[in-house]
């Protein structure tokens, strides 16, 4: 009965592991031999598939090997930046965070890739930028690519326990037998005797919501705050800064629970912790910026002297490090840890364990629709110059994002900017961006003096311009594919699979036409009406917002072209051309816009269509005046019941556009 009962978990093992039998051979020649397990019987090697016998040799080598094999701790926490006592915030109160710091490593430059919850976490889990998987967008939803497992599947398959307490927020669909639990109630605790564990707890105290939560027992002193120079100096602004720094700390006592759990059960000896938070904090111009002060994240790694040879050449108790390191490293890092060699297809960098790879000369982030509002933004850094190239440079930083909104330093700071009362680096944010964007981290931390035209710095620019732009290539973007067409053209593939196959998706050419049309660069007109007629629907959408940029002078000849547009086949360039004509045509012109807009709001609509149809009305203003009694008619239906994730934002986009269309109040 026993020999049965060991063939039945090899055979259970075996086809969990089928897909990865590599995975599984690398990690056993990684093992010690047996030293307490005896040897299964001779006759049950020669009575399964090869696949079975290393399974079970996984099996029991899991069973032997926990004591020499550390178990990995993540304690994270949402919505901050490094305003923590181990990164020199004297202001902070984080002695449990600091403490860990005194006995692991500080890395000074790491980024999470993404300046809001849900694409930051899809990278953490997929090993994949989202901007090549197609989840860039906020609580978007895509299939995963095929035949690249999430990094609990290689964990598990190397016999470990791996728990999720408890938010995922992941925006790849990838299945529901991804950990051993995922719930509010998992624990590390929970796993069978011996096993070792990856365990993650998700903090949610410092989140965004919490710093604007009241009644609130302050901690941190409003008057003795330093604020940035782009917000504004008011008491409200103080208030909202000081308790950001409260929930923060509340986040470290988060930690230092979970690590007296740790030492209460004798673990801190046998367990690699890491602390870090998902992107910067959740205050307007952090959140949702791709640049440093919405990407640069606290990271913390602590590895006990057992298993010092999986440290790096630079770890020293209580020591910092600059190499550069973002989320998209954690996965491979994670694989490393545990013995096993990263897949060639994971597009980051192990910067711990057996697989070390050497440090990146640059790390990217990505900034795509937040909530109900759309954008498209990349950036890079070399850890002291950071990059930007806004692709949607009509639109301000600070568009209306309604959660946001509810921040009292978003609407003090906007009423600021309304009462011309700001000062150039404050209005900064309610204006349009630029299509370039250069600062200097070292003479310029809080990023306001934009460097993209200063001839000393040319060199940089390029240098770092290139670097971001190779960067697009090799992960095959999809930067420039808007979120509606990439639905229609993937269809139900994985927009990751569907951009590599030959034929569909022309990225160099794209990316050039791209590129050229976001610029303020003199195009022929004949070339322009070319690209309209173009039987790519990427250049064809590109063109529409090239026109839309260059304003009537460039876009009025153009016309005829774009009304043919309105019946384009791919809704995001018919919608891009109702824009332009409800902008820069006739009376007639105008209503056939806006009728058209107006049928693409509708309970059966697709989302994204209808998302993208509801912010052309919404930027119009007046213009979209006469479509509101439709609208208003569209928003007493029960529109909650469309399905997707981001089914309250058409809400929101819907109750925006009814409210401030009137008047033309923006944003």
């Amino acid at each position: 009965m026993q020999n049965l009962g060991l063939s039945k978990r090899c055979t259970s093992i075996a086809k969990r592991c089928a897909p990865a039998n590599g995975l599984l051979i690398a990690w056993i020649s990684s093992q010690a031999p047996p030293a307490v397990c005896p040897p299964p019987p001779c006759h049950l090697f020669s009575r399964v598939h090869p696949a079975l016998a290393i399974a079970f040799l996984l099996f029991a080598g899991s069973q032997l090997s926990a004591a020499v094999r550390p178990n990995i701790l993540w304690l994270t926490s949402e919505d901050h930046g490094p305003h923590m006592g181990a990164y020199g915030d004297t202001f902070a109160t984080t002695p449990h965070v600091d403490a860990l710091a005194e006995k692991g490593l500080t890395y000074t430059r790491a980024w999470s890739n993404a300046p809001v919850c849900a694409p930051a976490r899809t990278t953490i889990i997929s090993g994949l930028y989202p901007s090549s998987t197609g989840a860039h967008h906020m609580r978007s939803w895509v299939h995963a690519p095929a035949g690249k497992a999430a990094y609990p599947t290689w964990l598990r398959e190397a016999g470990y326990y791996c728990t999720n307490n408890h938010k995922e927020d992941y925006n790849v669909d990838l299945g529901a037998d991804l950990w051993d639990e995922s719930s509010s109630e998992a624990h590390w605790q929970n796993r069978p005797d011996g096993q070792p564990f990856f365990a993650i707890f998700n903090s949610t105290v410092s989140h965004e919501s919490q710093v604007r939560r009241r009644p609130h027992a302050a901690q941190h002193n409003p008057a003795q705050v330093t604020l940035p120079p782009y917000w504004p100096d008011d008491p409200a602004v103080r208030q909202d800064w000081a308790q950001y720094y409260d929930v923060v700390s509340q986040a470290d006592a988060a930690a230092g629970k979970r690590l007296a759990e740790l030492a209460a059960a004798g673990l801190e000896d046998e367990t690699i912790v890491f602390y870090y938070a998902d992107h910067g904090s959740g205050l307007p111009s952090h959140k949702r910026n791709p640049n440093n002060r919405g990407l640069h994240v606290p990271l913390v790694v602590y590895i006990p002297e057992k298993f010092a040879h999986l440290r790096p050449a630079d770890y020293t108790p209580g020591g910092t490090s600059d190499r550069l390191v973002s989320f998209i490293d954690l996965a491979p890092t994670l694989l490393s840890l545990v013995g096993v060699e990263p897949p060639t297809w994971m597009q980051g960098n192990a910067f711990l364990g057996k697989h070390i790879s050497d440090p990146p000369d640059y790390m990217f982030g990505f900034r795509a629709r937040m909530d109900e509002r759309s954008d498209n933004a990349r950036s890079v850094t070399d850890g002291r110059y950071v990059y930007v190239r806004n692709f949607r440079p009509e639109l301000p930083a600070g568009q209306h994002v309604e959660y946001q909104f509810e921040t009292n330093t978003t609407r003090v700071w906007y009423q600021h900017f309304k009462d011309g009362k700001a000062t150039p680096a404050q209005a900064s944010f309610w204006l349009p961006t630029p299509a370039e964007e250069l600062y200097d981290l070292v003479a310029d931390p809080h990023e306001v003096n934009n460097l993209v035209i200063d001839p000393a710095h040319r060199a940089v620019k390029d240098r770092l311009a290139s670097a971001l732009f190779d960067h697009l290539e090799a992960t095959r973007d999809l930067a420039f594919v808007p979120e509606a067409e990439m639905h229609r053209l993937a269809g139900n593939q994985s927009p990751f699979d569907w951009a590599r196959e030959p034929g569909n998706y022309d990225y160099p050419a794209v990316a050039r036409w791209a590129d050229l049309m976001t610029r303020d660069t003199e195009v022929d007109e004949e070339r322009l009406r070319a690209a309209l007629a173009s039987e790519d629907s990427l250049i064809r959408y590109w063109t529409l917002l090239g026109l839309k940029l260059r304003g009537p002078g460039i876009a009025v000849p153009l016309l005829p072209e774009i009304r043919e547009r309105l019946a384009d086949p791919a809704p995001d360039v018919a919608i891009l051309s109702a824009d332009l004509m409800a902008r820069f045509g006739n009376r007639v012109d105008r209503t056939s816009a806006l009728k058209y807009l107006r049928s693409r709001v509708a309970p059966d609509a697709p989302h994204y269509e209808m998302m993208a149809a509801l912010t052309v009305i919404n930027n119009l203003g007046q213009t979209a005046d006469f479509i509101l009694p439709a609208l208003r008619e569209f928003e007493g239906q029960n529109i909650d019941l469309i399905s997707g994730r981001m089914r309250h934002d058409v809400r929101k986009l819907l109750n925006h556009t009814l409210r401030t269309v009137p008047n033309q109040i923006h944003p």
